[in-house]
């Protein structure tokens, strides 16, 4: 598994939330965190931003946003040059997928929860 820091984009405080979920799983794996959503928070112990934060060395972002509530982000994410943007169901979307073909920025339609828990992330 990799050790290089994950992004979840739409982060909630909300227990019954995957995004949550996957923050929680995240910590358990020792996987480095940060979180942006609509209300700051903790989870974990990790904090959960909001607006547009200036993060370094960013590998995964792991989204929880639909297509809609994605469009306020693309710049935003192809800025922070992951190498991978995780899709979560819910999440697909195609015109994001090629402006991050567009960035060499990998598209990965998968579950985090599910991999994490496979040991495939």
């Amino acid at each position: 598994m990799t050790t290089k820091q994950t992004l979840v984009l739409g982060a909630s405080l909300k227990p019954i939330r995957y995004s949550y979920m996957a923050i929680n799983r995240l910590v358990q794996k020792k996987q480095p965190v940060v979180a942006i959503g609509l209300r700051e928070g903790r989870v974990a112990g990790v904090q959960i931003d909001t607006g547009f934060p200036k993060y370094e060395n960013i590998d995964t972002v792991t989204l929880y946003l639909n297509a809609q509530n994605q469009k306020p982000y693309y710049e935003y994410l192809i800025e922070l040059r992951p190498r991978r943007i995780i899709f979560n169901p819910g999440t697909e979307n195609p015109e994001l997928y090629k402006l991050l073909k567009q960035a060499n920025i990998e598209i990965d339609n998968a579950c985090t929860l599910v991999l994490l828990s496979t040991n495939t992330y």
